[in-house]
């Protein structure tokens, strides 16, 4: 096991063994525990009582953080007929066939996300291999197959975000800055919780959120209370 920094073991001090935070109280703690010079990006990490393997169980959609997460995302847009729109709303890359064969013949992959057109789900399905694993791949479920590409790129732009049960039952999000305001910080969270307690399985029994925690990278974890 790799042994933990002296920067990491002062911070770590603050933050109770045992204790289960509020978010008002994670939040704030959170923001003191960043061991490292940059902006760090804060994250929330859970453990869900789910099974993945059941197709009901498998956790995915997307929300809309109040403010954002601190992250520029650059929005690569495949239409042939909504490519004006797409420059008007924001897009880094707008283009048809031509810029998905830019990635297969440079390996090209200056962006964070794909927005496409329904009619250029038929090319993108054939590169299902390259950008299945680096989760690009749009979805009509995630709002990144449609025909509102202007409304889709602003979204995305404003701060919608994609969420994913993972094959251990678990989820990982970046909610914001270190340097954010802590009340922008809870109301990030806040909508992060209301939207998993939302979506909960109904054949999930028992616990569902098993475990909630946020943590700075690098920095320690703080356990919080998802209800609250």
């Amino acid at each position: 096991m790799k042994k933990k920094g002296k920067k990491y073991l002062e911070v770590a001090k603050k933050v109770e063994k045992g204790k289960v935070y509020t978010m008002s109280e994670a939040c704030a703690l959170v923001k003191e525990t960043s061991t490292v010079k940059f902006d760090s990006t804060i994250n929330v990490s859970f453990r869900l009582g789910v099974n993945p393997k059941f197709a009901d169980q498998q956790i995915r959609g997307t929300l809309s953080l109040p403010h954002g997460n601190g992250k520029t995302k650059r929005i690569l847009v495949v239409t042939n007929s909504k490519q004006e729109e797409a420059k008007a709303a924001g897009a880094d890359f707008v283009g048809g066939k031509e810029l998905l064969e830019k990635i297969q013949k440079e390996n090209w992959f200056d962006f964070d996300t794909i927005v496409a057109t329904p009619d250029m789900m038929g090319e993108l399905g054939k590169m299902g291999r390259l950008l299945g694993p680096k989760g690009l791949m749009p979805n009509p479920k995630t709002g990144t197959v449609t025909m509102e590409i202007g409304k889709a790129v602003e979204e995305i732009k404003k701060g919608k975000v994609e969420y994913r049960v993972d094959k251990e039952g678990n989820l990982h999000l970046a909610i914001g800055k270190a340097s954010f305001d802590t009340e922008k910080l809870v109301d990030n969270l806040k909508v992060v919780c209301e939207t998993l307690i939302r979506v909960r399985p109904s054949s999930v029994k028992g616990t569902y959120i098993k475990t909630a925690v946020i943590h700075t990278v690098m920095g320690p974890s703080i356990r919080f209370s998802a209800d609250n």
